[in-house]
């Protein structure tokens, strides 16, 4: 079982937020799960990596070519995947992974996350989206969905793709409770096309 993970890259954020990551690297590595990473060596990613491989996880490291000097490439990954482009860098991630946690993180943390719920909605797959958000620094992102909801553009059922956490240890039984809970692999979610198109 793999666990995609992402989080922050950029070295000016709070120490809580890796070591927040770290964290979640140990939970991982203690439940003999993989953890998934972008395959950077510094701030949350970084810790991510760290802490899994020594709590004994198996760590993927995905990272384009250009960001690999600007993240700091995690050599030290029991596979380090470098690829052309971010499209690329988040499709391979997707493949490896069984289920997603996003952490506290910036712009590219947020496109990944919508990339999975987005898609997760539409019946594209049937993986575990989990957020994992003990400070709130999210909350404007569930107030937006909830009033594009209110207003019709979302349906209810597309926004409760997302499991909402503030603890790494909720965070990772909400990914075994969901996995354990999911539709056979190929299943495709129910209702009209019209209505999953309206998740967009």
């Amino acid at each position: 079982m793999a666990v995609c993970v992402y989080c922050a890259s950029s070295t000016t954020v709070p120490a809580r937020y890796p070591a927040l990551a770290a964290s979640v690297g140990t939970g991982l590595g203690r439940r003999g799960w993989a953890c998934v990473s972008g395959g950077g060596s510094v701030s949350a990613m970084g810790a991510l990596a760290r802490a899994a491989r020594a709590a004994g996880a198996h760590t993927v490291g995905v990272i384009p070519a250009a960001l690999a000097a600007a993240e700091v490439a995690d050599t030290d990954a029991d596979e380090l995947v470098v690829v052309a482009d971010m499209r690329t860098r988040k499709a391979v991630m997707d493949a490896r992974a069984d289920a997603f946690l996003a952490l506290p993180g910036g712009l590219g943390t947020l496109e990944e996350l919508f990339e999975v719920w987005v898609a997760a909605s539409l019946g594209m797959h049937t993986k575990p989206v989990v957020v994992c958000d003990p400070d709130g620094v999210f909350d404007s992102v569930r107030t937006l969905v909830d009033d594009l909801v209110g207003a019709g553009f979302v349906r209810p059922a597309a926004a409760s793709v997302v499991v909402w956490t503030t603890d790494v240890e909720e965070a990772l039984d909400a990914i075994e409770q969901r996995l354990a809970a999911a539709p056979t692999p190929g299943a495709v979610a129910a209702g009209s096309a019209e209505e999953a198109l309206e998740a967009d």
